[in-house]
C-alpha cells in the first residue's frame, strides 16, 4: 500500500559516496484493507564511505528517491504518520544483514499521491579487510499501526562498495559505546516504573459504613482485547469505579489510570469520544452505561491519547449487594468505532442496593437486603453478558461513506502510558 525504497547514509573515514540502484519491487499491503499487491520500482540512493578500516563502525544511508506505489484513493496520510524500515544486505569481505530504520518523517499525502519516505539509516561495524558491498533488500512502510511489506522480485545490483584496509581504530570506538548505553538505561527504567505501579494497584473500595454516600473502588488491572481488521490487539489498564448515592440511585464515575497509545497522527479537537457499559453482578444484572466527554483540545501526533473520567447514573434493579465491574469500553473517532473487550473481569465496587422502578435489568432480589448505600471492595465475580462475544468484538472500522479504511482500530488500541491525575 506504501510503497517505497530505502536510503542510506555514510558516516565514517574517508569522504561519502552515493550510488543509486533501481529494482522491481513487490509490495504487499496488509490483508485487511483490501487491497491488491503492487508492482512498481523502486528507486534506492545509498550512500556510504569508500574507504575505511578495519575496526571502524560507519554509517550507511538508504534514501528513497522514487517510491514503488502511489497513496491508494482510500484516505489522506497527515504529516508525520509514515515510517519506512528495511534491510541492506552486506557482502563480500564481511556477510551481514544491516537493519535500517528512518524517522516518522512525511509531508501530508492526499489519496493518489506520491509517497514520501524519510531517509533510512543504520551502523556497520567492519570486521575484515577487502571490498564489502552493500544493497538494499526488503522493506516495510508502516503507518497507523499497519505495515505494508515490499520485495524486490529481481536481482539486485549493488548500490555502494567499501574499501576496507587491515589497520584497525576498534580500541577506540568499542570501549566507548558499551560502558555508556548499559548503566544509563538499566537504572532509570526499572526504579521509576516499579513504585508508580505497586501502590496504585493496592486500593481498595472504602469499607461498609452506614450512612454512607461516598464509597470509593478498588482499582483493578484490567486486560482488554481489541479486535480489528488488521489484527488483534492486547494491553492492560487499571481501572477504578466509584460512586456516590443520589436518593435511591448512584452518580457513578470510572476512572483510567493509564492512557491510550501516542496519537500517529494530528487529531482534532472534539473528535474522540468514549464510553463504557459497566457490569453489574451479584444481585443485579445487566450494564451501566457511562461516558467521556470529547477531546477539547487537538492531539498532536505522538502525544497521548487519554480516556477521560467516564461518568453514568446506576439505578438498581434489584436489592442486595450488587458488584460493579469494568465492562466494555468502546471509543468513537473520525468516523470509526472501536470496541476492547475485558478478557477477565474483576470487582471493583460491591454496594448494597434496593430495587429502584424502571432499574437495571434486575436480578434475583433475594440478597440481602441493607442499608441503600453501603460498599465492599475487593469482591470477586464473573463479567455480566454484555452481548459480546467470548473475547470481543471490535466492530468494522469504516469512513463515513462505508468505506473500510485501516485507520481507526489500529489508532485507538490500548497501549497504556501513565496517566497525569
Amino acid at each position: 500500500m506504501l510503497g517505497g525504497a530505502g536510503i542510506l547514509v555514510g558516516v565514517a573515514a574517508g569522504p561519502a559516496q552515493a550510488a543509486e540502484v533501481s529494482y522491481a519491487t513487490r509490495c504487499v499491503p496488509p490483508a485487511a484493507s483490501g487491497l491488491d499487491p503492487v508492482e512498481g520500482t523502486t528507486k534506492v540512493e545509498i550512500t556510504a564511505p569508500p574507504t575505511a578500516s578495519v575496526g571502524d563502525e560507519v554509517t550507511v544511508v538508504w534514501k528513497f528517491t522514487q517510491a514503488a506505489s502511489k497513496n491508494p484513493d482510500l484516505i489522506d496520510l497527515p504529516a508525520n504518520s509514515v515510517q519506512p524500515s528495511g534491510t541492506l544486505k552486506a557482502a563480500g569481505a564481511q556477510t551481514a544483514d544491516l537493519a535500517m530504520q528512518g524517522p516518522r518523517e512525511n509531508p501530508a499525502i492526499p489519496k493518489g499521491g506520491a509517497m514520501v519516505l524519510s531517509d533510512m539509516k543504520g551502523t556497520l561495524k567492519l570486521t575484515a579487510p577487502g571490498k564489502v558491498t552493500l544493497t538494499p533488500d526488503a522493506y516495510s512502510i508502516n503507518a497507523f499501526s499497519t505495515d505494508t511489506k515490499c520485495a524486490p522480485t529481481q536481482t539486485v545490483e549493488p548500490a555502494a562498495t567499501i574499501e576496507v584496509t587491515a589497520s584497525s581504530t576498534t580500541p577506540s570506538s568499542t570501549p566507548t559505546t558499551t560502558p555508556s548505553t548499559t548503566p544509563s538505561t538499566t537504572p532509570t527504567t526499572t526504579p521509576s516504573t516499579t513504585p508508580s505501579t505497586q501502590p496504585t494497584g493496592s486500593s481498595s473500595a472504602s469499607p461498609s459504613d452506614s450512612g454512607q454516600t461516598d464509597f470509593t473502588g478498588k482499582e483493578v488491572s484490567v486486560p482488554y482485547a481489541c479486535k480489528t481488521p488488521i489484527g488483534d490487539k492486547n494491553a492492560t489498564s487499571p481501572v477504578q469505579i466509584d460512586a456516590k448515592k443520589n436518593g435511591g440511585s448512584f452518580d457513578l464515575t470510572v476512572q483510567f489510570k493509564k492512557s491510550v497509545m501516542d496519537s500517529p497522527a494530528d487529531i482534532p479537537a472534539d473528535s474522540v469520544k468514549p464510553s463504557m457499559e459497566v457490569a453489574l453482578g451479584g444481585s443485579d444484572k445487566g450494564t451501566v452505561h457511562v461516558e467521556g466527554p470529547t477531546n477539547s483540545q487537538a492531539i498532536k501526533s505522538g502525544d497521548p491519547i487519554e480516556i477521560p473520567d467516564l461518568t453514568g447514573t446506576y439505578k438498581p434493579g434489584a436489592s442486595g449487594r450488587s458488584t460493579l465491574s469494568p465492562g466494555v469500553l468502546t471509543i468513537m473517532a473520525l468516523g470509526t468505532t472501536t470496541t476492547c473487550t475485558p478478557t477477565k473481569s474483576e470487582v471493583s465496587l460491591t454496594l448494597d442496593t434496593t430495587q429502584q422502578a424502571g432499574g437495571a435489568s434486575g436480578g434475583d432480589s433475594s440478597g440481602s437486603s441493607g442499608n441503600s448505600g453501603s460498599s465492599s471492595g475487593g469482591a470477586s465475580g464473573g463479567l455480566a453478558q454484555t452481548g459480546a462475544d467470548d473475547h470481543g468484538m471490535l466492530r468494522a472500522l469504516g469512513l463515513v461513506a462505508g468505506t473500510v479504511i485501516l485507520l481507526g482500530g489500529a489508532i485507538f488500541t490500548f497501549m497504556p502510558h501513565r496517566r497525569t491525575r
